[in-house]
């Protein structure tokens, strides 16, 4: 008896931490010569701890690149497929594609 109540303990325990994670997730469409089509530069606000996920859907070879924030990352040149991170750290990201900026950029706003 001892032993099905902590498997059924750890089974719901794994449950709530796996959605919590799938809930954790923002997505970010790269498309041609653009990150997100709302706002000048346009702005995503994500949490802590959130996984940010870029997905291509243009045609044109575009990257992901940090040039001003709390943390540096940046993606290989792509034409297809996506780029994840986690932010782990709290402040302004400048993001740009590295081809195309100035006029391919975007600000990510991550929140304590």
């Amino acid at each position: 008896m001892r032993r099905l109540l902590v498997a059924t303990l750890v089974a719901a325990v794994s449950a709530v931490l796996a959605s919590q994670a799938l809930a954790a997730g923002r997505s970010i469409t790269v498309g041609d010569d653009f990150y997100v089509r709302k706002g000048d530069p346009p702005t995503v606000t994500v949490s802590k701890g959130t996984r940010v996920t870029w997905r291509w859907r243009g045609r044109d070879m575009h990257n992901v690149a940090v040039t001003k924030g709390p943390a540096r990352f940046n993606s290989s040149f792509k034409e297809t497929g996506s780029y994840s991170r986690t932010l782990r750290r709290a402040g302004t990201y400048t993001i740009v594609c590295t081809i195309h900026q100035p006029d391919m950029t975007m600000k990510l706003e991550v929140t304590r």
